[in-house]
């Protein structure tokens, strides 16, 4: 469906949650250098963990490799910069915009965001 309706930041965004497995604190914070320290997406990138301060290794696919080379080239990223920029320059999108995107596109292929709880959704805190 991204594909198709060619939504670049969040097939990159999709792609890379799927890939990664992350909580939504730690993948929103990504910075370009951690996936793509060249320019292009690298096939394994590591992370540390907000929460438990430890490092999370994991593969990109090549679908999500080329979905975030696609994104790189469209936004012309340049290294140190949030991967996922969010309202303000210099910002990185934040939980409850990751959030909001995840419940769209639950809901998109028919399931109910509210069926998996919010409080994964929000990288494990609550919002009100």
């Amino acid at each position: 469906m991204l594909e198709i309706e060619r939504q670049v930041r969040e097939l990159a965004l999709f792609n890379l949650a799927i890939d990664s497995k992350l909580r939504g604190c730690d993948l929103v914070a990504i910075r370009t250098d951690d996936i793509a320290p060249n320019g292009y997406a690298i096939e394994r990138a590591s992370v540390r963990q907000r929460k438990t301060k430890r490092p999370v290794r994991f593969e990109l696919t090549e679908q999500t490799r080329q979905s975030i080379d696609d994104y790189l080239t469209a936004t012309r990223k340049k290294p140190g910069e949030y991967l996922f920029d969010g309202r303000w320059p210099g910002e990185n999108i934040t939980t409850r915009q990751y959030a909001r995107l995840l419940a769209d596109w639950l809901t998109g292929i028919g399931l109910d965001p509210h069926a998996y709880g919010t409080h994964s959704l929000y990288g494990g805190q609550r919002q009100r």
